[in-house]
Formats: C-alpha cells, sequence, structure tokens
C-alpha cells in the first residue's frame, strides 16, 4: 500500500499523514450557486411537476388544430389528418358577430383599471406602512393580514348586496372597483419595501430639501420595481381569470370576461336547440392564455428578483 506523503509534510509534527492516493480518491468537491450539488430524488420530482403542468397546455394546443369532427374522432394528445388550427382561429373571432373580440376588449379592460389601480393602491399603501410610524400601525397590520386568509368567494355575495343598493350591478365598475383592493399585494409590498428602501437614503433626500412625494417618486420608485412587477403579475392573473365575481355581477352578455363568455359558449350544447361549438371553446381558451405567457416570459426576471431580492446593495 501506497504511504508516499505530500510535499512538506514531516513526521512527528503531529499533522495527519495525507497520502497523494487517497487525495485521488477523494477529491473534495465545493458546490456553489453556479454548480450546486445534484439531487436525483429532486430532478425525478421536478421533472414530474414540469409533465404535469406542460400536458393540459399540449392537449390544449393540440385539440385546438381539430375540427368539430377530429375532436371525437382521434386520440387527444395526438394530431388529426385536418390541420384547422387558422380555421379555428378565425372562426372564433368572427362567429357571433365577433363576441369573442368585445369578451377579450372587455378583459383588458378589467385587468388595466383593476390590476393597475390594486397595483398602485398596493405600491402606496406597502410603502406608507413600512416606512412610516403612526398610531394603529398594529392594528392595520393584523386587518391586512386576516384580510389575506379571507377567501374572495365569501365577500361576493355581500360585495353583490351592497352594489346592489348602489345601482351599480350590471356594469363593468361592479367587476372592477372589488379588484382595486389586493390584500396579498399590500402586505408583499409592506414587506418588500421594509427591505427594499434604506432609511439613510429617505434621510438623505430630506436633509437635501425634498419633498415627500418627490422622494417616493424619484427615489422610493426605482427601487420598489420588481416588487411592483411582482404584484402586478399576480393580481393581472387573478383579474384575467376571474370568473365568479363577474358571474354573480353582470348579466348583459356584452359585458361578459372571457372567462363567462367561454363558459356561455360552452354551456350551448346542454341547451335546446343550442348549437355544439366545441373546437371554438377549445381555441378560445388557448388564445386566452396567450397574453398571460407572453407577460410571464417578458417579466419573467423582474418576478423572480421581486420575490427573493432586495435593492440594498
Amino acid at each position: 500500500m501506497s504511504t508516499s506523503t505530500t510535499p512538506g509534510a514531516r513526521k512527528g509534527s503531529g499533522r495527519p499523514l495525507i497520502t497523494l492516493s487517497s487525495a485521488r480518491r477523494h477529491p473534495r468537491r465545493h458546490h456553489t450557486v453556479e454548480r450546486p450539488r445534484r439531487s436525483p430524488l429532486l430532478t425525478a420530482l421536478t421533472g414530474l411537476v414540469l409533465i404535469y403542468s406542460l400536458v393540459p397546455l399540449l392537449w390544449l394546443f393540440i385539440n385546438s388544430t381539430k375540427t368539430q369532427e377530429g375532436l371525437f374522432g382521434s386520440f387527444g394528445l395526438w394530431f388529426h389528418s385536418d390541420f384547422a388550427l387558422w380555421d379555428n382561429v378565425v372562426d372564433t373571432l368572427t362567429y357571433n358577430d365577433g363576441i369573442f373580440v368585445r369578451w377579450l376588449l372587455n378583459t383588458v379592460l378589467y385587468v388595466v383599471l383593476g390590476a393597475g389601480g390594486a397595483t398602485f393602491l398596493a405600491v402606496l399603501g406597502g410603502y406608507a406602512l413600512a416606512l412610516f410610524n403612526f398610531p394603529g400601525k398594529r392594528a392595520v397590520f393584523a386587518i391586512v393580514i386576516g384580510a389575506v386568509a379571507v377567501p374572495g368567494t365569501a365577500l361576493a355575495v355581500p360585495t353583490f348586496l351592497m352594489f346592489s343598493e348602489m345601482g351599480l350591478t350590471n356594469t363593468p365598475w361592479a367587476v372592477i372597483i372589488p379588484t382595486l383592493i389586493s390584500p396579498f399585494g399590500l402586505y408583499l409590498m409592506w414587506v418588500y419595501s421594509s427591505e427594499a428602501i434604506p432609511t439613510e437614503l429617505l434621510e438623505a433626500a430630506r436633509v437635501d430639501g425634498a419633498g415627500e412625494f418627490s422622494t417616493f417618486f424619484r427615489v422610493s420608485l426605482p427601487l420598489l420595481g420588481p416588487g411592483i412587477v411582482t404584484v402586478l403579475l399576480f393580481t393581472m392573473v387573478q383579474s384575467w381569470n376571474n370568473y365568479f365575481l363577474p358571474l354573480i355581477m353582470l348579466r348583459d352578455s356584452s359585458w361578459y370576461p372571457l372567462t363567462l363568455g367561454l363558459n356561455a359558449w360552452n354551456s350551448q350544447a346542454s341547451t335546446v336547440g343550442g348549437e355544439a361549438i366545441f373546437n371554438l371553446v377549445i381555441t378560445g381558451s388557448l388564445l386566452t392564455i396567450v397574453p398571460l405567457i407572453t407577460a410571464f416570459l417578458l417579466l419573467q426576471r423582474y418576478w423572480r428578483s421581486g420575490l427573493t431580492a432586495g435593492s440594498v446593495k
């Protein structure tokens, strides 16, 4: 057995003698962020989650290329002989005098005013709660945490009764106004503002003579960019997929969002004299998720940094 020592090792020094052969057999591995430790179990679990997430999207795209007859005459996860994606898209956009386009514009309106307003209010409220002290701050914190735990469906009926008394039901405001309040977005901006904005920077701005509004828009707002994008994505997805609130608030189909409109199309087959248009429902669902996927891809880097990083260097 080889007992050769490394250069510079001396007998009687009290230090263990490390052989070159053992050093070669057991090299030290330093794991970093760029070179993480590999875990086969974690890789397998991640692969299962990836498959679980992508299979529905794959099914949606494949079946969007089929005709009404092809949906029931072919395997769900493979293409039919007739590739009718473009025809389905055209029929979806033109069916019933182009009502799908109206539903799409309604959804964009609800997202721009509802999600945009909720993000703006969450930024203002979270910034104030994080950097200013005032009486009742603990009570406000308890209310915000409690509001996060309350599901939106539990407030739908009281909200409907209140808007009915004000005569706002069956109007876009019945959908926009309730979505302006986002307790989770407020809490997220509260936590992010307390970590991302150093108080020394605000004190320096105030010493230089900047007012509170000038300090917020010129100094604090650029530092809150990742958090703002994160809250915007959450509120946008919530408003885009909003179903139950418009369901109880709206009766006029011309004000439907995409979620209600596609459900109405899907229900046509079960009505007397109704026309089954499942190919248009599937194609419309595919067109519905395209803006969300695009938004996530474009804002992904801001979203990830908003969840994991602060702005203090």
